[in-house]
């Protein structure tokens, strides 16, 4: 089954936290975070980008995430593959300090398309 040709794309980017950010020493993880929330007010705001649902599991899941299981999810509807490349590209764009907020996390970005929806 394929979507329409002007349907979004749905995507899944999944975060993670690399070692750097908890090499940083006490007290200095604040400045990572107000990153990531910059981070997450520019992909909310970036155009063609539809953000349906977030996750975050830094509660039960405690050191680095290099890959599955990610530490952070957003779930979005996206224009097209450049919109969910410059999506990414915030996390070179953001910066912490004097480093871009991808010295501290990662993401990918997992295209496809939604399910049907049985629930009508």
């Amino acid at each position: 089954m394929s979507g329409t040709p002007d349907a979004p794309l749905r995507v899944l980017f999944c975060i993670g936290v690399n070692q750097n950010f908890f090499d940083l020493p006490t007290g200095q993880h604040k400045t990572v975070w107000d990153g990531t929330v910059t981070m997450l007010e520019q992909l909310h705001a970036l155009p063609g980008v539809e953000v349906l649902g977030t996750m975050d599991d830094d509660q039960h899941m405690v050191g680095p995430s290099d890959s599955w299981p990610w530490t952070c999810y957003v779930l979005a509807d996206v224009v097209d593959q450049r919109t969910v490349a410059d999506a990414c590209n915030l996390f070179r764009a953001v910066q912490v300090g004097e480093y871009g907020l991808w010295r501290y996390m990662k993401i990918e970005a997992r295209i496809g398309r939604p399910l049907p929806d049985v629930t009508r």
